[in-house]
């Protein structure tokens, strides 16, 4: 794995052992970032379930400003820490050693301008952290989340959130699904 653009454009990165994690592949983030460049230039970036890391060190490559990231898997932390390390983006990142859930309630800006969310696909993991989010201060109608989800996941519970989905990208075995706070001049009465 490889960050694709930017200032760290072609540094290899590590990633955990075993089949814990899963990489998002080098075309599919390409193709992701390419979808929301113009959005990274001094964004405030969360990587969620983040792995080793790759998508949140790929935001910062682009121009994040900061970006966290959300892991509570030894292996996986071990690897962002040295992946930021390998890019010299320890200023600019900030790990948090925890579960999702408990990381959204340590991060602490005025608003989070995109947020990815990577987590295991057979989980409860999206809904319940969809509605973390949807109490977070930090997640305003400009906020972009990001979620990569299987092709059969079933994601009806969004607009009861307070949720819309805006835009959905099919890859062959996933998807990517942006979604956004439901504007309150848009929201169902």
């Amino acid at each position: 794995m490889r960050v694709i653009a930017g200032t760290a454009r072609r540094m290899q990165l590590v990633t955990p052992d075993g089949r814990d994690t899963r990489p998002t592949q080098d075309i599919i983030k390409e193709t992701l970032f390419n979808m929301i460049q113009f959005d990274i230039p001094g964004c405030v970036f969360a990587d969620l379930c983040a792995g080793s890391g790759g998508i949140g060190i790929e935001a910062l490559s682009r121009g994040a400003k900061t970006a966290y990231f959300a892991e509570n898997g030894r292996e996986p932390i071990r690897c962002i820490q040295e992946n930021l390390r390998k890019t010299h983006f320890e200023e600019n990142g900030v790990v948090l050693k925890m579960d999702v859930l408990s990381a959204l309630r340590h991060i602490h800006e005025k608003q989070v301008d995109i947020i990815y969310l990577d987590p295991p696909y057979a989980s409860d993991i999206v809904k319940n952290t969809m509605a973390m989010l949807a109490q977070m201060p930090y997640v305003t109608e400009d906020t972009v989340i990001i979620v990569e989800t299987s092709l059969d996941s079933d994601v009806d519970y969004m607009e009861d959130l307070g949720f819309t989905i805006y835009r959905e990208k099919d890859y062959r075995s996933q998807r990517h699904l942006f979604i956004r706070r439901t504007r309150q001049d848009q929201a169902p009465m």
